[in-house]
């Protein structure tokens, strides 16, 4: 347990860091300003890919169609309803604004400038949270955190044990719940979602998630 000065300590930390988030434009062709979970001191990180459209609007993240089907996931496989999450777990993202359409349709997918400036925004949160679960929802985001990302069936179910920016944290990546991919919704894929949150829901990290 942190004593209770180096909990307000970090609170304060937290809190000037998602006030400098909320300035950031450094990428001119992002779509919105950065959207962001709120300064939520846990010892576990999700790390989403981007917010789309809609996340702006409502100044949230994951809070429209993919949201919906992720957090009917915790809820239903961890125990954990959509408001007791945002309240008790930090979310990030590869990129924190919405990167904007692509000509075939769908969201653009960020460049590699793009993703690199947006990820000191993560090292920092990394170093302030210390966190000892990140969960990484889809191919963009658990790319973050290995070098080479191996097909899902492969990784998905499984907990990786890193060091990376800086921390020793377990990994446990998850699908990413669009509603455009069927792999969390047929076999192996569905069985292996189910898996992935178990392990979730019984990480030591998990369980003790809100610092006190």
């Amino acid at each position: 347990m942190d004593d209770q000065r180096t909990i307000s300590k970090r609170q304060i930390q937290l809190q000037h860091h998602v006030d400098t988030l909320s300035l950031c434009r450094k990428c001119p062709k992002m779509q919105s300003s950065p959207v962001s979970g709120g300064p939520v001191l846990s010892r576990v990180i999700l790390v989403g890919q981007a917010p789309g459209v809609k996340e702006p609007l409502l100044r949230r993240p994951f809070a429209w169609t993919a949201g919906k089907a992720m957090f009917k996931w915790f809820a239903e496989e961890v125990g954990v309803a959509e408001a007791e999450f945002r309240q008790t777990v930090y979310m990030a993202a590869v990129c924190r604004c919405f990167p904007g359409k692509n000509s075939q349709g769908g969201d653009r997918v960020p460049s590699r400038e793009e993703v690199a400036l947006c990820a000191e925004w993560l090292r920092a949160e990394m170093a302030i949270l210390k966190p000892g679960l990140v969960i990484a929802v889809g191919k963009l985001a658990i790319g973050q955190f290995l070098t080479a990302v191996p097909v899902l069936t492969e990784l998905v179910g499984q907990i990786v044990h890193l060091n990376k920016f800086g921390q020793d944290f377990d990994l446990v990546p998850l699908p990413h719940p669009s509603g455009a991919s069927p792999w969390h919704r047929i076999e192996p894929g569905k069985t292996l979602t189910k898996k992935a949150l178990a392990l979730v829901r019984n990480h030591p990290a998990w369980i003790a998630r809100v610092t006190s």
